[in-house]
């Protein structure tokens, strides 16, 4: 059982949400050619990452053009599903590839960073929203609840699920992905450190599973209009750094750095059941009787009307 999986190393256009679904358009004869059966697009793909900005946001008090930048970002997010998904399920059927695309989602006035799962039979089948933000981006993006723990079937690849960015730190998540029988692991990012590659190794290694894991990509701050006070000059915003990673741990493909560009690899799924035979963590590996688990995938509500 073979097939052909990908990373999209793509960065969202300065020029905002329809630019960016161009860009992903322009792979579709690629990803047809090579008959990928996954694309996994970075975080914030469609939205963008506003990397080094603080929306005017100081310990007590705002500013009002922070207000007004943040106004400006809410017009790019998306709506879930929507126009964009639309989009993006028309291109997964013409290039027989299910996606799983990073998104910033607007729910009223609240913004998410959300990872889409689109299958070009199924169509838009769910999201996952970040559970926890890493450092200042609690001040843009809202949390998300357990209701996003999701692992769609796939009639190719089995289970598919993963984390965005610094979720991946979080033992207890990865363990409750594991549990559900992952196969096949999405790990959308933003983070170009040779240390995520680490990570991604060692969650290969410990599920083991297939990982997916794209990276954002931009060019210098001159170059896509961000504001990044004391970064060094024709230095790249997101140097990239997307990887893919078997069962074992080892990199198979990547890392791609200094580009955007489609990462492919062929992956065996066979492979994973040879590599659990001797570490199968929620199997025989697991200690049932000391460690318990319970994770609630209730969706968190503020408001519940009864009629």
């Amino acid at each position: 059982m073979k097939y052909n999986v990908a990373a999209l190393q793509i960065g969202a256009s300065p020029s905002g949400t329809l630019a960016t679904l161009e860009k992903i358009m322009k792979y579709e004869s690629e990803i047809k050619e090579l008959n990928i059966k996954l694309v996994v697009m970075p975080e914030a793909t469609i939205g963008g990452y506003p990397k080094g900005s603080t929306f005017g946001t100081y310990l007590g008090y705002r500013t009002q053009s922070g207000r007004e930048e943040f106004s400006k970002y809410h017009k790019n997010a998306i709506t879930l599903p929507g126009p964009e998904t639309e989009t993006l399920l028309n291109f997964s059927k013409r290039t027989g590839a299910t996606l799983v695309v990073g998104a910033i989602e607007k729910a009223g006035a609240t913004l998410y960073c959300t990872m889409i799962y689109i299958d070009p039979d199924l169509g838009y089948i769910g999201k996952h929203r970040k559970l926890m933000p890493t450092a200042s981006e609690r001040l843009v993006w809202g949390q998300g609840d357990g209701s996003g723990l999701i692992t769609p079937d796939n009639k190719y690849l089995g289970k598919l699920g993963g984390a965005i960015c610094w979720e991946n730190y979080m033992p207890l998540y990865r363990a409750a992905m594991y549990s559900k029988g992952v196969n096949v692991y999405c790990a959308p990012t933003v983070d170009e450190r040779e240390i995520w590659q680490s990570l991604m190794r060692t969650i290969g290694t410990e599920g083991r599973l297939f990982v997916v894991s794209a990276v954002h990509f931009l060019p210098p701050p001159e170059e896509c209009g961000l504001d990044m006070p004391t970064w060094e000059k024709g230095r790249n915003s997101i140097n990239g750094g997307s990887v893919i990673v078997n069962p074992y741990g080892d990199i198979i493909a990547g890392p791609l750095t200094g580009k955007e560009g489609l990462l492919t690899a062929e992956i065996d799924l066979d492979t994973i059941v040879e590599a659990r035979y001797d570490l199968d963590i929620t199997g025989h590996y697991a200690r049932n009787d000391i460690f318990k688990l319970t994770v609630d995938e209730r969706p968190k509500d503020g408001v519940s009307f009864i009629n």
